[in-house]
């Protein structure tokens, strides 16, 4: 009875059915048009820097927040047919400490910002760092170092941003991508900038970085929201507080016939040429020293052969001649990049003068002009 009920039951229930057998999947080819932009072992060369207009407005606040010292932060992006699209930057915090603390914490702090903004699936690839300057000097060790370290670990070799906040202060946003030259990074990996191998690489201050165009992208939101501040308001004036989007005063900033920054900037001009003058005088002594060293050396060779020639007539055995090294402790020629830099911040001295003082200029002409003089 029990048996004729299960087989009852059995019969009154489906039939199981097979599990589907998995659809394979399929792969499609790259379009020709795609190929280029996939470029996953980043064959395609980096021409254009695209910066979007909220890592602008951060740049310059973290300028401005942290003169005169020099602010450090790094860009986030991804590289798209040749275009390097920075979408996103961050601050890095300044370190009073010594060298290994302040280098441990950095990354620390890197690694957690990093993952933070992997948790929101926001950009999270470095691609550079940005850093201010003043008056466009921007030729410093430090930087020099910084990039180096990225050329080897970032992909396409990192960018560096250069923002000057001299510039920003006179109304004009300055901001200018660069990265390494082969040459220099050449002579950067064994660390030789002596006079030969300056020759050999063909370096000057000009030919340490290269220089990439760089645009910047605004968002429309943010193209319409300052297309309210400078637009005036044609609401009819009412009882209640203005609102935030109220018309920009005017400034006139820009026809200030002050000459404080023409005088500091000649100042930093003439601080440059001392700092270049003291370094080739430092130069100067120690190949002086050199060639002491290297007069001294030559005499004891010259001496030691006169003698082993004299002991051979003699029949005497002959002494030793490589003991020089041993008895004369020649110098290596010292390193010319120090004097490169200098000379890469005088220059960019003096072309920050040189637009200043044309726009003063003009300015001094249409002073004189109103006035009727």
């Amino acid at each position: 009875m029990a048996t004729s009920m299960a087989a009852a039951i059995a019969a009154s229930m489906p039939a199981t059915q097979a599990a589907p057998t998995p659809a394979q999947p399929t792969y499609e080819a790259i379009p020709p048009s795609m190929s280029k932009v996939i470029d996953i072992e980043a064959e395609i060369p980096v021409m254009t820097i695209q910066l979007d207009a909220l890592v602008v407005s951060k740049i310059v606040k973290h300028s401005s927040d942290v003169q005169p010292s020099p602010a450090l932060g790094l860009l986030i992006g991804i590289d798209l047919d040749g275009t390097l699209e920075i979408s996103n930057s961050f601050p890095l915090p300044n370190t009073n400490d010594d060298e290994d603390k302040s280098g441990k914490a950095l990354a620390r702090y890197q690694a957690a910002m990093l993952r933070s903004l992997k948790e929101v699936q926001a950009d999270d690839a470095v691609v550079g760092f940005y850093q201010s300057n003043s008056l466009g000097a921007f030729f410093k060790q430090s930087l020099l170092d910084m990039q180096a370290v990225h050329q080897e670990k970032l992909r396409h070799g990192g960018i560096v941003i250069v923002h000057d906040v001299a510039q920003a202060s006179r109304g004009n946003s300055s901001f200018r991508a660069f990265k390494l030259t082969k040459s220099f990074l050449h002579a950067y990996k064994f660390k030789k900038f002596n006079t030969q191998s300056l020759i050999e690489h063909g370096l000057t201050f000009s030919s340490i970085f290269e220089e990439i165009p760089l645009r910047i992208r605004t968002n429309p939101l943010l193209a319409a929201f300052i297309n309210t501040l400078s637009t005036p308001s044609s609401s009819p004036p009412s009882k209640f507080p203005s609102s935030p989007s109220a018309a920009l005063p005017p400034s006139f900033s820009p026809l200030d016939l002050s000459s404080a920054s023409f005088t500091h900037n000649l100042t930093q001009v003439l601080d440059g040429l001392d700092d270049y003058k003291t370094e080739e005088g430092n130069l100067a002594y120690l190949a002086r020293q050199i060639a002491r060293e290297k007069a001294r050396a030559d005499a004891h060779v010259q001496k030691r052969r006169e003698e082993n020639a004299l002991r051979t007539s003699q029949g005497l055995a002959p002494l030793p001649e490589d003991d020089v090294s041993r008895l004369f402790k020649i110098p290596s020629e010292p390193s010319r990049l120090e004097s490169m830099l200098l000379l890469g911040q005088i220059d960019g001295y003096s072309k920050s003068l040189a637009d200043g003082a044309s726009v003063g200029l003009v300015k001094m002409f249409a002073a004189n002009a109103s006035s009727g003089i």
